[in-house]
């Protein structure tokens, strides 16, 4: 039997580890604020040093960023703390933000194909919250848009893949702002809203009854929907701009 030497982790190695383990796990999201160095020097039972050195050792890894005065965040892989690609990409071309749907249409019927074999009880049950506080403000614009968003990475939580989720998260942070002027210009009626309300309820429902391709299908018709009203605001937005550009003299 070969033996090997037995090397001795500093303390803040064995920190940043267990911080690691818990973003990868999905414990905690992209956008998601870690405990405050006093409170995990606490719960580690350390020096405040010990925790910031840590800290720093994740930072460096581009799991986390350190906010003066705002603590610390989880942040996405696919994105660095100053910018999010896909909201840079949408902010210089609006139409790009139908691309982001069409392959949300591909990412996320499988994230609810995934997340009908693997969700857990916390799972369903953070799910169900969601639905329920939709309910009682159905037709509140901005209470609708975060809980949409919610319900949305909730699933991608649900398939307890560190992938998904942060990719999902990149997604709707980058598309965030389109999604407000949506919800706001294209003026969704109570039938709009009773139609989300359902489709988000039949998605949840597929993946509590374990049926995969029934949880794909009813996020299919879902993004669909959606596709729908983008197009239309796109296409209003396309039409503004060139209609003020020829108002301007800029074209002919």
């Amino acid at each position: 039997m070969t033996f090997k030497s037995i090397k001795i982790k500093k303390i803040s190695t064995q920190i940043a580890e267990q911080i690691r383990s818990a973003i990868l796990a999905g414990e905690y999201i992209p956008g998601d604020k870690l405990p405050s160095e006093r409170e995990l020097a606490d719960i580690f039972g350390v020096s405040r040093p010990s925790v910031r050195e840590a800290l720093n050792m994740l930072a460096s890894a581009g799991l986390i960023a350190s906010h003066q005065g705002g603590g610390t965040t989880v942040l996405s892989l696919l994105e660095s703390a100053d910018i999010n690609p896909f909201s840079e990409l949408i902010r210089v071309e609006i139409e790009r933000a139908l691309d982001l749907i069409e392959v949300r249409k591909g990412i996320e019927s499988w994230t609810a194909w995934y997340a009908a074999h693997r969700a857990l009880p916390e799972d369903i049950r953070r799910m169900e919250d969601i639905i329920t506080a939709m309910q009682i403000k159905p037709e509140e614009p901005v209470s609708s848009e975060d809980l949409d968003a919610e319900f949305h990475i909730s699933v991608a939580r649900a398939t307890h893949n560190f992938v998904w989720l942060h990719l999902m998260q990149s997604i709707y942070d980058g598309m965030k702002s389109f999604q407000h002027m949506v919800w706001r210009s294209v003026n969704l009626t109570g039938d709009d809203h009773s139609l989300l309300f359902k489709h988000h309820l039949g998605i949840l429902e597929a993946i509590k009854a374990r049926d995969p391709a029934a949880a794909r299908e009813a996020m299919l018709d879902h993004l669909s929907f959606a596709e729908q009203r983008s197009s239309a605001y796109v296409g209003g937005s396309v039409i503004d701009h060139l209609q003020n550009h020829r108002i301007s003299g800029n074209l002919p």
